[in-house]
This record gives C-alpha cells, structure tokens and sequence, in this order.
C-alpha cells in the first residue's frame, strides 16, 4: 500500500490494521474480536487503526472465533396482514431497533405461519448458527416453539406471560389491573349495562383482560355473561361483536373493549345502529394507541408501555446471551387509563 494512502471501507485487511497498529496480526485479531488477553494500550491502538482505515471485520470469520452471528431474531406468527396492518407490530420492531442501535447487531424477523413453518424454524434456529437468540412475539396458546429452543440452550425473550408451566424469561404488561380500572371507570360514570369484547382465549393478554372486566363487574354484584363477545383484537372483529352484543343485549350502555382495533370496530357498529358514543353507549378500548387519540370521539383507552416492552425484553434478551447460566425471570409493566371524550370524559 502506498503511503499515506488509506483503503476504502471493506478493502482494508486485519494485516493492514496490524501494520499500522504495530502490533502482530494475531493481537489485532484478538482486539477486534474482543478477546481477552490485549492490554488496553494495544487495544486502543487496533482501534484507532481500524478507524483511520476503515477496516471491516469479516463477520463470517469473525463468528468462528466469538461463536457469536450479531443477528438478533423476531419471531411473530402471525399473518402478514396483520403484522403490517395493525401498528402495534411496527412500534414494537421499532422499540426493538432502538435498543439494538450502536451495539452492531442486527434484527432478523421470522413470521412462521403454521406447525411445519415452526418446526422448519426450530431446525434453523436451534442450530445456534442462524442467530444469538429470539425474541417471540403474539403467541397463541401453549407454543412449545419457546420452551424448545430454550431448552437447546438458545436464549428466549417472549412478551406475555407464558400458558401453562413454562420456566421461561417475559416480559408482560398488568393486563388484568388495567381492564379491571377500564370497567370500574364506567361503572364509576353510572354505567350499569357494561359489555365487554374480550380478546382471543388462546392468548394470555385475552384471558387476562377478560378476568380483569369480570372482577371489576363481580366487585359490583353486575357480572352478566349475556354481556361478553370475543374477538381477535383487529377491528373487524370488534365490529362483529358489537352489533351481536346489540342484537343480544339493547339495553347495554357501555362496553370496554380488549384492544383500541376492536374498540373503533365497535363504535363504526354502534354509529350504524344509530346509537351515540358517549351519550347512548361510552366506550373504552385498551392499548392508547395513536388511533385512539385520532377517533372521533377521541377513545379511551388504556396505555401500556409497549416501547419500554420492546426495550426491556431486548435488554434481558442481551444479558441472557452474554450470561447463559442466568435464571428465567418475568417482568410486570404497569398500565394506566387515559380517559376521552368516548367514555364520557
């Protein structure tokens, strides 16, 4: 190389580091890779001649000393559809970019939409040659894909609480103490006939929120079944439900609904059948997100840190890899009511 000459990012070679670095190749190696056993001084000074080169490690070579690949997976089975219609999917890939962010690794997302597509997926990723470790996302029912591949030794993260007696590491929000101060906040309002559009019962968010709206109504002396629908959490589902709950139960003046989708299919139901929100029936949906704020009448709706979820399960997930014989641990985040014009407020 001529002097004074530096080579563009990605041409220069560990050889060149080492050269500039004065240091051998094999101590340049050690510094790149974070390996032990490099002062501090020949540390710094690999550094500063990577920079001043523009060194890129080669990563493929690099993974067979760290036995590490820098790539994070995202593991969310569901439909398409879904993932890229509904916002919270895109907010929680953000929280998870965000927290990834200058620790150069990178976010890989995996949507299996069956059993075989699972089955292939727990090949790729047990493996341990795919990626670091998972983080799963919008599980229905008991998926043993996370207690599998935890159980070959690669880090697992998921969000919710897991089904059934699974020793696994999650994050989850207090969904049944937030449904529970969404139906006492219309109760509170004088509401008497107050449904409910639970959420799926495969999913530990569904029967969380359902417990907490049937305490809230039992604490009352009010609980009625007549009173609840299910859907899916997507806003067709929430305006199915409704005009059965109307069709049911007229006489029902309020409805808390397990998600702010199924809460605006709700009052889309409700405006057709030419019943007023608040006056007639108050609404109150649960996620705060930006559509609740938007809706007319703006929703209330219960605000759950999804961001600080993304974040948080992103941080246990880097402690697990770097620290494997970490216990499994679950995390409770704390949810508040953001009260709007639909409920009355």
């Amino acid at each position: 190389m001529a002097a004074g000459t530096q080579p563009v990012a990605g041409k220069a070679r560990l050889e060149d580091v080492a050269r500039l670095a004065r240091v051998s190749r094999s101590t340049a190696s050690r510094a790149i890779t974070g390996a032990p056993g490099v002062s501090e001084e020949a540390r710094a000074a690999v550094e500063r001649a990577a920079r001043q080169l523009n060194y890129r490690p080669n990563r493929a070579a690099r993974s067979l000393v760290t036995r590490r690949t820098d790539l994070i997976g995202l593991v969310i089975p569901e439909p398409t559809s879904r993932l890229f219609g509904d916002p919270h999917f895109p907010r929680l890939i953000r929280g998870v970019n965000e927290e990834l962010a200058g620790k150069d690794l990178q976010l890989v997302l995996f949507t299996p939409q069956s059993e075989q597509d699972e089955r292939r997926l727990e090949g790729h990723l047990g493996s341990g040659q795919i990626v670091d470790g998972a983080l799963f996302v919008s599980l229905h029912g008991a998926d043993p894909l996370p207690a599998r591949l935890a159980a070959q030794g690669v880090p697992v993260v998921v969000s919710g609480r897991p089904l059934g007696a699974v020793e696994i590491t999650y994050v989850d929000v207090d969904n049944q103490r937030g449904a529970a101060v969404a139906a006492r906040h219309l109760l509170a309002a004088g509401r008497r006939v107050v449904a409910t559009i639970a959420g799926p019962r495969d999913m530990v968010a569904g029967q969380d929120r359902r417990a907490g709206y049937r305490q809230a109504m039992s604490d009352a002396g009010l609980l009625d079944r007549t009173l609840e629908e299910a859907g899916d959490f997507t806003r067709e589902s929430g305006y199915a439900a409704m005009r059965a709950l109307l069709a049911r139960r007229p006489d029902l003046d309020a409805v808390f609904a397990a998600s702010d989708q199924m809460a605006l299919g709700a009052m889309r139901a409700l405006r057709e059948a030419g019943r007023r929100v608040p006056e007639d029936v108050a609404v109150v949906g649960f996620d705060d997100s930006p559509a609740a704020a938007a809706a007319e009448p703006p929703l209330s709706s219960v605000r759950w840190p999804l961001d600080e979820m993304a974040r948080e399960m992103t941080r246990l997930l880097l402690r697990a890899i770097e620290d494997r014989s970490l216990p499994p641990r679950g995390v409770l985040l704390a949810t508040r009511l953001v009260p709007r014009a639909s409920s009355g407020a």
